[in-house]
């Protein structure tokens, strides 16, 4: 199986981290991934379909399933 790119390694790593407050995730994506948050937040909705993520991180990539999950049984 193919490594997953940086730049996905990098998303996932975001996703790890706390942040303190509103606003402090955004502007961490803008500064550290020089991305739109709209357009991360893409991407990773795509990335926890792809099984490369699963391999390289399944412990974020599962809850972040479990939380979309939970967030579509809402609607």
């Amino acid at each position: 199986m193919e490594e997953l790119p940086a730049r996905e390694r990098s998303i996932l790593a975001l996703e790890r981290r706390g942040f303190p407050g509103p606003g402090a995730k955004e502007r961490a994506i803008r500064e550290q991934l020089g991305l739109a948050p709209v357009r991360y937040y893409q991407l990773l909705n795509a990335l926890l379909n792809d099984p490369r993520a699963l391999a390289h991180d399944p412990v974020t990539v599962n809850r972040l399933r479990r939380v979309r999950e939970s967030r579509r049984d809402e609607r």
